[in-house]
């Protein structure tokens, strides 16, 4: 299969011209080995079972032969050969010159302590699953990125290909590249109902060999997949596991932390800038999937079930947004936020840039709500524009005053085109989404 170029590939480009060694992290099934192959001109494959026997015994007792060969060299499940880390860190302190010479790719589901960090010499890129502009879904006609750097940026008219059925099918297919091979969808959604399976009976003791509870990993997935997208406190999942199993919250937050580790959920931080006065900000965070798939595995759901259930899609749909936003910031080294206060001003996504430019985001399913949330945008923008004149109004004493937003933006699943409304928010299909 002919390989597709990859967002993050955008930043190993960059790193590779800093660093002498590049580790790619990442939820297993996302195609790290795959990329990390297309820049070696060698490549080491520890789980070769007709060579596996022969390069652990190199790796043990003479690792510095491996770095003999031609490189860039990838050395794919690094951790079943540790002493190749130090092997490499101490080899890219001797030749701190040689820049992009190794890549290191390995199981999500194997938790390694190093010696040594490799800080200075070994960067860490984190992969995720395939965005909708990289499985085809999207036509990546609308630059997320552009949007923010250029006020005049021009995406009225563009049209979007991809329906609601579409959508309907790809978060419950998820963004793995193992897909993109076969050609029956009916085999297409099998795999993010393999990786649900891996994770309950296998991954879940394999991250750091505690034997852990296939059933009480069930019942926790399960209580994520319900709460998607959400604020849900701890204490409520918790109360959704205990509700059946006999199990304590120490136990269940152990698992959480096992499950983060293995890059199956994540927690979305909010953004808390202090822009109301006597306002109380909600810093719960956000809960997702790494990949919905996983969370609609847990739940037996499949494409036909969106039919009769918009609402819980809405959710899916949000962790869908939220996951390509992740791709994209991690190309830009920017920053995937929230924000909620308890007047009910929010923000479903916060997308902020390292130099501090930001967009306030709002994601919908249908295009008949992208009224309210247009307005809800305005009205965060406008409490931040008072907040600034006030914080300047003592000018012996003034306050922080606070960045406004570089773009209001709706993404929205079934707008059949982009445009800027009068107010200047961009409505923005996910269907020609790119970074």
């Amino acid at each position: 299969m002919e390989y597709i170029r990859r967002v993050v590939d955008d930043e190993i480009d960059r790193k590779t011209e800093a660093f002498n060694a590049v580790s790619i992290i990442g939820p297993k099934g996302c195609g790290k080995t795959r990329t990390a192959k297309e820049r070696c001109k060698t490549v080491i494959e520890f789980q070769d079972e007709d060579k596996r026997d022969g390069y652990i015994a190199v790796a043990e007792t003479a690792p510095k032969l491996f770095l003999k060969n031609e490189k860039p060299i990838l050395f794919d499940e690094w951790q079943d050969a540790v002493k190749i880390w130090g092997t490499i860190r101490k080899d890219c302190d001797d030749h701190p010159e040689n820049v992009g010479q190794y890549f290191l790719t390995g199981s999500a589901s194997k938790k390694i302590d190093t010696p040594h960090t490799g800080t200075g010499r070994i960067t860490e890129i984190t992969m995720y699953p395939m965005t909708l502009w990289e499985t085809g879904e999207s036509n990546g006609k609308i630059s997320l990125a552009k949007i923010l750097e250029d006020p005049n940026y021009d995406i009225d008219g563009i049209m979007s290909e991809t329906n609601l059925e579409q959508l309907f099918f790809a978060v419950c297919r998820g963004g793995w590249p193992r897909c993109l091979a076969l050609s029956k969808d009916s085999a297409k959604l099998e795999i993010a109902k393999d990786y649900y399976r891996q994770i309950i009976h296998k991954d879940i003791t394999a991250i750091d060999g505690v034997k852990r509870n296939p059933e009480w990993t069930r019942a926790l997935l399960w209580s994520y997949a319900r709460n998607m997208a959400t604020t849900a406190k701890r204490t409520s999942i918790y109360a959704d596991i205990k509700a059946t199993q006999n199990v304590t919250d120490i136990t269940l937050a152990s698992y959480i932390d096992a499950l983060e580790s293995l890059f199956v959920i994540k927690d979305i931080d909010a953004w808390t800038p202090q822009i109301r006065s006597k306002t109380a900000i909600r810093t719960a965070k956000k809960h997702i999937f790494i990949d919905p798939s996983i969370g609609l595995a847990a739940l037996g759901i499949n494409p036909e079930y969106f039919y009769n259930d918009l609402d819980l899609f809405g959710h899916v749909f949000e962790n869908l947004v939220l996951r390509d936003l992740l791709v994209y910031a991690e190309n830009h080294n920017a920053r995937v936020l929230h924000y909620t206060d308890d007047t009910g001003m929010e923000a479903d996504a916060v997308y902020q840039m390292e130099d501090g430019r930001y967009a306030l985001i709002e994601i919908k399913t249908g295009a008949n709500k992208i009224p309210d949330a247009e307005k809800s945008l305005l009205k965060f923008k406008e409490v931040i524009q008072k907040y600034n004149q006030s914080a300047i109004k003592n000018v012996d004493h003034p306050r922080a005053v606070y960045r406004e937003p570089s773009a209001l933006i709706v993404i929205c699943a079934n707008a059949p085109m982009a445009y800027t409304t009068d107010m200047g928010v961009k409505i923005v299909p996910i269907g020609c989404l790119k970074d």
